[in-house]
């Protein structure tokens, strides 16, 4: 009896992370209209935790929507030593769902051109994606999906503060750096610790990146770990980071390319973008982050049709 209630609570817990994972990525697709109707999207799958997450729900969405779209899922094998061959192939296999799997000999050329205890992951990055650019053009991909979740666009925003002097974080939805596509993200609004149990229950095949011995950006370790200890010591502060993030006031910031100074004059008439110049700054601390899941279905609404 006590195993039935256990099993049954385990259940329920899933359940809700499910919902959680669905809702927020149909959230952040129809408020950034990531896809329309007719449109082939590029999943690109690593093996890791969120591009198998990615995967699973837009394949879910697929299934709901009121549109139509295609996915197609890419793996770029580079060649590492004692890359699993196997697992990507089996696994999408068993799921039915259309992919090709890639083969580019990237590891040579990372190893010959980095020397030896440099980082290689700039190198890797650019090559993966001029491979996986050609590829999208190729298969005729309106949109190309990657996994990078809530988590890592607020590292990104923090990094380029503190190490680039710059207010940017990873838009949800851009253009590449070549003008020919346009890439999402679907998992904008997904929590990374939601995706990294939710992996876990799902039994993911998981395969690491073993190029440059799992080696990790330092300052982005860096950053990671201040924003787990704010996370653990002050709950809602990263929600509340998050949320900043997306309501920007230009006028409020130093940059004259951005709003145009010159042309600030005293009306005579209050608005509620003003400032309260002579008073200390105060803030509502009272900032809840949203987590209704009965919410799912009327966020789950891919409603820009062409």
């Amino acid at each position: 009896m006590q195993t039935d209630r256990t099993e049954a609570k385990k259940q329920y817990g899933f359940n809700k992370l499910q919902k959680r994972i669905r809702r927020e990525t149909g959230k952040a697709i129809q408020q950034f209209s990531m896809i329309e109707h007719n449109d082939k999207i590029m999943v690109c799958l690593s093996g890791g935790k969120d591009s198998y997450t990615l995967l699973d729900t837009l394949m879910y969405l697929k299934r709901v929507a009121p549109i139509s779209f295609d996915i197609v899922a890419v793996n770029l094998d580079q060649k590492q030593p004692g890359f699993p061959e196997h697992v990507l192939p089996n696994y999408l296999n068993s799921l039915g769902v259309d992919y090709e799997i890639v083969e580019e000999d990237t590891y040579s050329i990372v190893k010959d051109k980095i020397p030896e205890g440099k980082t290689t992951c700039s190198l890797c990055s650019r090559l993966r994606r001029g491979i996986l650019y050609k590829t999208a053009k190729r298969l005729g991909a309106t949109k190309i999906a990657l996994g990078h979740h809530r988590d890592d666009m607020i590292e990104t925003l923090f990094l380029n503060m503190f190490y680039g002097g710059k207010l940017k974080s990873m838009p949800p939805k851009l253009v590449s750096d070549n003008g020919e596509h346009v890439v999402i993200r679907p998992l904008a609004f997904c929590r990374e610790k939601d995706i990294a149990r939710y992996s876990e229950a799902m039994v993911f095949p998981i395969i690491p990146c073993n190029l440059c011995g799992s080696q990790e950006n330092l300052q982005r370790k860096n950053i990671k770990a201040m924003l787990n200890q704010w996370d653990r010591q002050f709950p809602g502060r990263i929600e509340s980071i998050f949320t900043a993030m997306q309501s920007v006031t230009p006028s409020h910031l130093a940059d004259s390319q951005l709003f145009n100074f010159d042309e600030v004059r005293a009306t005579g008439l209050e608005t509620d973008e003003g400032d309260t110049a002579f008073d200390a700054p105060s803030f509502d601390q009272s900032f809840v982050p949203e987590d209704d899941d009965e919410q799912l279905m009327s966020s789950i609404k891919i409603t820009h049709i062409a």
